[in-house]
């Protein structure tokens, strides 16, 4: 699969720092996601991200990593592309801006910034063990709660069919 300007976008935010079960479960997902042709978006280096991108990018599907630096050199191995920003951490907005739904995974402050920057732009959150966050009202998307990788993509494309 290549990526193309009309494919279907989905970030995949979470640590760097995780344990090996959720490194499992953040491949699995790349996998399922790159089978329904969704070009997975992610922060492009190590931990969840690496496990993302490898899934996708071995299933066949495009991976994009937006990194934190000026040199592509400290992007992960599995992108079909990386962009250097040299913007540190403020990168975290475009991760999530750039995804029409977005897939959060436990992680630190960085997730977290990451998770609000999508929240506050609309974009629906699917959580796979996540920051827990207290719905805001009928208005707010909030955080659609799955437990599986399997939930998560059914959970994106419905999400996906509803933009």
């Amino acid at each position: 699969m290549t990526a193309s300007a009309s494919g279907r976008y989905v970030a995949v935010i979470g640590g760097y720092e995780v344990d090996d079960d959720t490194l499992r479960l953040a491949e699995r997902l790349g996998r399922l996601l790159a089978e329904r042709s969704v070009i997975v978006v992610t922060g492009g280096r190590s931990g969840v991200s690496e496990a993302v991108s490898k899934g996708a990018f071995e299933a066949g599907g495009a991976t994009i990593g937006i990194l934190p630096g000026r040199d592509r050199a400290e992007a992960n191995p599995w992108l079909t592309a990386a962009v250097a920003t040299g913007l540190g951490e403020t990168r975290n907005a475009l991760v999530a801006m750039n995804g029409e739904v977005v897939v959060a995974f436990d992680g630190a402050y960085g997730t977290l910034s990451e998770l609000a920057f999508a929240l506050l732009d609309g974009k629906p959150v699917v959580g796979l063990g996540t920051w827990d966050l207290p719905d805001r009202g009928p208005a707010e998307i909030g955080i659609v709660k799955v437990h599986s990788p399997e939930d998560a993509a059914e959970a994106v494309i419905a999400l996906l069919n509803r933009t």
